[in-house]
């Protein structure tokens, strides 16, 4: 099969850019002829001045539609696959490629294309304000891109003209989503759900799974209010010293992190640490505990958990609720409640038959779904159901 793949990058790197390298390689991997577009918003620079100059290429990009009508002309590729277009692609590449007949895939890795944050989180909790709206004037007056009303009067523009252009519900063919619960909401907010089909992200690697003898906690993750550090901290206030918890990341509440390090000897911060030290340490780890309080995507760490056999606590909440299934492969808690927190770290270090079972099931969840091996088959899947929608006439 040939693909053509297509994606903007971000300036820092996150984990759609990771999903876009990881799956061209794992596609060439199995001998798929490739034609790749990239754009990367470098390109632009960090000032919002620099991004207004981009406006209305965001909303429609003369040059990308050219471009990248030309190239699929030229490459004739089975499926186009978008990852992301925002902002320097703009939507107008699907309609160069449905111009040519080539099925339209996109992956669904934020929640862009119905919140101009693309978080359905502000002011340090969930917002659905602009869910089901056609004008998203709640997402400009909020100013939720980068915090500027003016910044975000583009992407609302944006979101507003292609809801009203249909583009999302007529130029893609198919919508890749992470999780059940990310499908659920991008109905919610008016894409065809029989086009929106369930893809888990992967890991390339398959590492084994670790003993689970080191009887301590682990979080991994950056430091920050909405990765629930403050719900972690205040859990381990109430459990005192007796729960050995570690730490791996940084971020702006690491300071938060040093204070509660002082007061409760249990807690070790081990700052940054490369990803073969992260997989070894939680193959050791009880549990991985998982406190963020949005909805995330899906979040690498959990996978890279069940990779290892650990079993996860993580919030009820988002793609969390969707991935981490209760009594099976970790448990549940209620976001941004240490009390509930601290109860089921409190079962989970007293109930070593149970977390034993968990362990076993949570490498069965990664066998089944977060390999290289299921994602290509899943992948190859939806080109399928691309390619027959547009065989059908669409």
């Amino acid at each position: 099969m040939k693909i053509a793949a297509f994606h903007n990058y971000y300036q820092q790197l996150g984990g759609e850019d990771i999903l876009y390298d990881d799956e061209t390689a794992l596609l060439e991997s199995r001998g798929h002829i490739l034609k790749c577009f990239t754009r990367h918003n470098n390109e632009i620079g960090g000032a919002i001045g620099l991004l207004l100059t981009t406006a209305a290429g965001t909303v429609w990009n003369r040059n990308s539609y050219k471009t990248i009508k030309s190239l699929i002309k030229d490459a004739q590729p089975d499926v186009a696959h978008f990852y992301n277009t925002f902002p320097l692609i703009s939507p107008a590449a699907y309609y160069a490629a449905r111009a040519i007949k080539v099925p339209v895939v996109q992956s669904l890795q934020n929640y862009r294309l119905l919140c101009p944050g693309a978080f359905f989180y502000r002011n340090g909790q969930v917002c659905e304000e602009c869910l089901e709206k056609t004008l998203l004037w709640p997402g400009l007056w909020h100013g939720c891109y980068r915090d500027s009303r003016v910044a975000s009067a583009m992407v609302a523009i944006l979101l507003t003209t292609h809801r009203i252009l249909g583009t999302w519900r007529e130029a893609v063919d198919m919508y890749i989503a992470p999780t059940d619960f990310a499908r659920r909401k991008f109905i919610e907010g008016g894409l065809p759900g029989e086009r929106i089909a369930v893809k888990p992200n992967f890991i390339n690697s398959n590492p084994a799974p670790g003993g689970g003898k080191g009887r301590f906690a682990l979080f991994v993750g950056r430091l920050s209010k909405e990765k629930g550090i403050k719900t972690l901290l205040a859990a381990w206030e109430r459990l005192g010293n007796g729960f050995p918890l570690k730490v791996v990341g940084g971020g702006p509440l690491a300071g938060e992190l040093r204070k509660a390090i002082f007061r409760n000897p249990a807690i070790e911060y081990l700052g940054h640490k490369p990803v073969y030290e992260v997989l070894a340490i939680m193959g050791e780890a009880s549990v991985l505990v998982f406190p963020s309080e949005w909805y995330e995507g899906l979040p690498r760490t959990i996978i890279e958990a069940f990779a290892k056999g650990t079993p996860v606590l993580a919030s009820n909440l988002g793609a969390m609720e969707s991935v981490v299934e209760h009594g099976r492969t970790g448990l549940h808690f209620d976001p941004g409640d240490p009390e509930d927190l601290a109860a089921k770290v409190e079962w989970a270090f007293t109930h070593p038959k149970e977390i034993s079972q968990m362990r076993r099931e949570a490498r069965s969840e990664f066998e089944a779904k977060y390999t290289a091996e299921k994602n290509y088959e899943m992948l190859m899947k939806i080109y399928r159901l691309a390619v027959d929608r547009v065989a059908g006439g669409r």
